[in-house]
């Protein structure tokens, strides 16, 4: 990993699209996709798409900076 997280976000991303599913990252980011459409699902001051975003977000920036 660099000390630049765009360049690890961009190296992440491009792997993740390549790759799939079989990617390391992708069945993390997606579980916490759902967990957070979950969430949006059951709190009011939250909507789903906002869940998804906010939940595959954190997961994504938890994988690039450990």
């Amino acid at each position: 990993m660099s000390d630049n997280i765009m360049d690890d976000a961009k190296a992440e991303l491009s792997g993740m699209a390549k790759q799939g599913v079989r990617h390391p990252s992708t069945k993390p980011v997606l579980a916490a996709a759902a967990a957070g459409a979950v969430a949006g699902l059951v709190l009011p001051l939250l909507s789903i798409p906002a869940g998804i975003i906010i939940g595959a977000g954190a997961m994504f920036y938890k994988r690039l900076r450990p």
